[in-house]
């Protein structure tokens, strides 16, 4: 018996035609992303929209996290606002909670056990100055415990189609770049589990630095307080 399209299938149907159609993305490598099995997106983090751009234009389902406050809203909006972030395949995490990392971590673990791909930024949150922060070595632990190659991402322009500041999102034309895949499989035998984790990860940000052109920081991106 053929089972019912969920609220993924319906909206995924509509809303990225809609916003390939309204923001006109520029979109290169997508050949690279592979069609089935487990896989990262490893992107730059430059706008709180960037997990509706890379979604919007790979032809797969993209799993994100998001703030966890986005899923627990009453009444109609609530509702409705829950919808669209499931509508998105995004999944809730409370980053309030101390122990939201590992939770975070372990749920990634879970979409790629099931041969879905995971998205991620690790520079950890986004970038306010428009430079490339150091990533952080969870998207290696991740990679290395699942065995699934990183697909780096670059995002270009992101961050004017919603300026800090403004309420409307707006008609901005963005690049999405996609480089070849980084798979870590028998790359790492004999290298302690740290040194592994922080070259991986540093190949990543360098893959994504290539595809963006930004000004790496050479610091972490810490988040704001407040």
């Amino acid at each position: 018996m053929t089972q019912p399209p969920g609220i993924y299938d319906v909206l995924h149907r509509v809303v990225p035609p809609v916003l390939r159609a309204v923001w006109r993305p520029r979109i290169e490598g997508l050949e690279h992303v592979p069609r089935t099995g487990g896989v990262i997106l490893a992107s730059n983090h430059l706008s709180f929209v960037d997990s509706v751009v890379i979604p919007s234009v790979v032809p797969r389902k993209v799993v994100f996290l998001a703030k966890s406050d986005y899923f627990t809203g009453s009444g109609l909006r609530g509702a409705l606002q829950r919808a669209w972030f499931e509508g998105l395949g995004m999944l809730p995490v409370d980053r309030d909670d101390t122990r939201a990392a590992l939770t975070s971590l372990d749920t990634a673990l879970e979409v790629l056990g099931r041969g879905e791909a995971f998205g991620i930024y690790p520079e950890g949150t986004r970038s306010r100055d428009g430079r490339l922060y150091r990533g952080r070595t969870g998207v290696a632990h991740l990679a290395l415990t699942a065995g699934v190659p990183i697909v780096p991402v670059g995002l270009l322009g992101t961050e004017r189609i919603q300026p800090v500041g403004s309420t409307v999102p707006r008609l901005v034309r963005v690049t999405v770049r996609f480089g070849a895949p980084i798979d870590p499989q028998g790359r790492f035998e004999g290298v302690a589990l740290g040194r592994a984790r922080r070259e991986l990860t540093d190949e990543v940000m360098a893959a994504i630095q290539r595809l963006t052109g930004q000004q790496p920081a050479g610091c972490y991106n810490e988040r704001p307080v407040g």
